[in-house]
């Protein structure tokens, strides 16, 4: 698949955001507008900010600050803001103040739609509580919630009275809840009783009470009511959110706070040790997911976005704070997105008008094999953009959500980065698109591909992925833990942020993702992502997923092997019909070595596959942190499978 698959039309070219702001600003094109971008940060951040209308309640004097070096800028200098001064109280007494802000629905089928003024009602009235409990300004406060209108108003709630925000997987056990609250000094942590998991109510309480023992700081736990189950109670620390400020009715003060002080603090999993915390500040992640969301991806305050992921990983505090800052609606949904029903994502694009939809790769191809039935019956002419982030695209599936979902119609906005900055790379709606493809750098970023030594590489060769700016909306370091920081991001390459993807890019231009780094393998002196071999093995139309690691080989340097999650029965016929669909590929050298056949495969929340947990598995290592896995017990089959 080397042609181009879609090219924007002249009235797509003309409505987009980028065409206006480089318009504004007497660029000539996309390549003009990255190279002035990465010349000159102090403008092009200050225009950004500036196309947006971020506002201030002091104005900076700098744009940014340099001299501490690369990975310590710090940005908009003398300023002080707030990001619910742009996300709610700019739209007070103007039109936006009416306009939808949140379209719930739960799993059980319950709807509730919020407008701006809705919204802002209710966080005041959070805020109030949260003050009433005396937390205020710098304290972390966590929350434990799954995706309830209540997880919205607590994030703008948190940044509103100055607190710090720390979202957690609404799944995490409490071994993996506590850790988190430790590390960060969580005062309060905000929860619910339970809430329903395909059909079944799922205590979550129970969880924070066990976890709350092993952490000293806490001195509250904040109940959101959502299903009929029995819990403990601790008096004087337990609160219902009902109970938080029931008389409180009117406006509550936002805190005016610097630009660059914290406002939200995400954790990632590392491969070994415990997770890394990552700092985001009141200008940084709102105005760089202005960027991102509203430049690149073309989001607009007319769109309704859907991402079915948990607010517990960054997609989740993008779509609130990125939406609301740039005026749009979020249709946040409860539960997955085929339960009850097979069709229940379609059904909720069709019900809630969604426009801008966010789709992680695993999730189409958990659905591909119901086939494109299952969009029948389901008014989809709503659609005007995809986008993507999490893991590398297999061609077959995103020709699937293309061709079929998107009528050949919809543009696919591939987008990669990470928790720490949200975006490096992304296609855009102005240029032609290629399947799997990204555009490129996100301006600001500086975003390169290099060798061991970091030289930059030709098309056609794969190397690591890099940052040579450090762009507004990069972490302040790392909770606590500046040494690893730059151990783990600015020392691998000195001067250069190495974040771990393996990417090229092709004779017209388009860049690809190929995994991480370590998921990168290297068969007979070749460097191959997983996700090209995967591709061959979903492509015979016998699996519904695919994992291929690499063990060490004497001659070929790794071996293959490949393990597998078999649509029908599976059996020695269907390893050999599978092996010898990658050497049809790919040659003889890629042979797999080993084709294993499971029931699952180790998932984050936001179904990305775990690749570094099947190595681990399979070569006998630990595999590090596991908090973050949706299905656990994936983990124990494949040790079964192992050493079966």
């Amino acid at each position: 698949m080397s042609d181009f698959v879609w090219r924007p039309d002249a009235a797509m070219r003309q409505r987009a955001n980028l065409t206006a702001f480089m318009a504004a600003n007497g660029v000539a094109d996309y390549a003009d507008l990255t190279a002035r971008a990465d010349a000159d940060p102090d403008w092009f951040w200050d225009r950004v900010i500036a196309f947006y209308d971020y506002r201030f309640y002091r104005p900076y004097d700098r744009v940014c600050d340099d001299s501490a070096g690369k990975p310590w800028i710090r940005w908009c200098l003398g300023g002080t803001t707030n990001v619910v001064l742009n996300a709610l109280d700019r739209r007070r007494g103007t039109d936006g103040y009416g306009r939808l802000a949140l379209s719930w629905e739960g799993e059980d089928g319950t709807r509730l739609s919020w407008t701006y003024a809705d919204v802002d009602r209710e966080t005041c009235r959070a805020a109030a509580g949260l003050r009433r409990l005396s937390l205020g300004p710098g304290d972390v406060i966590a929350m434990h919630l799954p995706n309830v209108p209540e997880a919205m108003v607590t994030l703008l709630a948190i940044a509103k009275v100055g607190g710090i925000a720390l979202p957690l997987f609404s799944g995490f056990g409490a071994e993996a809840v506590a850790t988190r609250l430790q590390i960060a000094g969580a005062k309060a942590v905000v929860t619910v009783d339970g809430s329903p998991r395909r059909g079944r109510v799922v205590a979550a309480k129970p969880v924070v009470d066990e976890a709350a023992r092993q952490v000293d700081t806490l001195r509250h736990v904040i109940v959101v009511h959502r299903a009929e189950v029995d819990i403990a109670w601790t008096e004087g620390r337990d609160v219902w959110w009902h109970d938080l400020a029931p008389d409180h009715d009117g406006d509550e003060p936002t805190a005016e706070v610097p630009a660059d002080s914290p406002f939200l603090l995400m954790f990632t999993s590392g491969t070994t040790g415990k997770p890394k915390g990552v700092v985001h500040t009141h200008v940084g992640f709102p105005v760089k997911g202005c960027l991102d969301m509203g430049l690149c991806m073309d989001f607009k305050a007319s769109d309704r976005i859907m991402w079915m992921s948990d607010m517990g990983w960054a997609v989740g505090p993008l779509l609130v704070y990125g939406s609301l800052v740039m005026g749009g609606t979020v249709v946040l949904v409860e539960g997955a997105p085929n339960y009850p029903e097979p069709d229940r994502m379609w059904r909720l694009v069709a019900d809630h008008r969604v426009s801008f939809l966010g789709v992680a790769p695993t999730i189409v191809r958990t659905l591909m094999p119901n086939g494109p039935e299952q969009l029948a019956g389901h008014d989809l002419s709503c659609l005007r953009v995809f986008t993507s982030t999490g893991e590398p695209w297999t061609p077959d599936a995103w020709m699937w959500l293309f061709e079929h979902v998107g009528r050949g119609r919809v543009p696919l906005i591939n987008f990669s980065g990470g928790t720490e900055m949200i975006g490096i790379l992304s296609s855009t709606v102005l240029h032609p698109m290629k399947p799997c493809s990204f555009t490129g750098p996100i301006p600001g970023t500086g975003a390169d591909i290099v060798d061991a030594d970091g030289n930059s590489l030709p098309p056609g060769q794969v190397g690591e992925l890099v940052m040579r700016q450090a762009p507004l909306g990069l972490t302040q370091g790392l909770w606590h833990d500046n040494e690893r920081y730059m151990e783990t991001y600015w020392n691998v390459v000195p001067g250069m942020w190495v974040h771990g993807d393996f990417a090229s890019r092709d004779e017209d231009g388009l860049w690809y993702i190929h995994g991480r780094s370590d998921d990168t393998l290297k068969i007979a002196g070749k460097r191959t992502g997983p996700a090209e071999i995967e591709s061959l093995l979903l492509a015979t139309g016998e699996l519904v997923e695919a994992a291929v690691i690499g063990l060490p080989d004497p001659v070929k340097g790794q071996a293959l092997v490949c393990v597998c999650v078999p649509r029908g029965a599976a059996d020695e016929a269907l390893a050999q019909r599978l092996g010898e669909a990658v050497v049809a590929g790919l040659g003889v050298p890629y042979r797999p070595q080993r084709i294993v056949f499971v029931a699952d495969l180790p998932k984050t929340r936001n179904m990305k596959i775990m690749r570094r947990v099947v190595r681990a598995v399979f070569g006998g290592d630990d595999p590090g942190d596991l908090s973050s896995l949706v299905n656990p017990e994936a983990v124990t089959d494949l040790a079964a499978r192992f050493k079966g």
